[in-house]
């Protein structure tokens, strides 16, 4: 099962979650995931992250409407990153725009 191959100890309980466009392949945001926002995820078929500044989970859109659907999860080589290929409705980003990075630097 996914839960037993992801390393959870490298960030105490938390692994990073890169959110792509499961069409585009644009890198939409970047979020953290504990067990209980992944098992939500998986179950409920929305992307639910887990807010190191609130200290509890979120679902992406339960206030905005701005869900991501999931369509495919990839586990990286060292078993501590998640990428979540999703359907987006609506913008990502707070500020409104369609992605988290939209400011380039280089």
């Amino acid at each position: 099962m996914l839960f037993n191959r992801v390393n959870w100890e490298k960030l105490n309980g938390l692994i990073p979650v890169v959110t792509q466009d499961y069409k585009t392949n644009k890198v939409l945001m970047l979020g953290f995931m504990n067990k209980e926002a992944l098992k939500k995820t998986l179950k409920e078929g929305k992307v639910t992250y887990f807010s190191r500044v609130r200290k509890k989970l979120w679902t992406k859109g339960e206030t905005s409407g701005n869900f991501q659907l999931v369509k495919e999860i990839f586990l990286d080589c060292d078993n501590d990153t998640l990428l979540i290929k999703v359907k987006q409705i609506g913008n990502v980003c707070h500020t409104g725009h369609k992605t988290c990075f939209f400011q380039k630097i280089l």
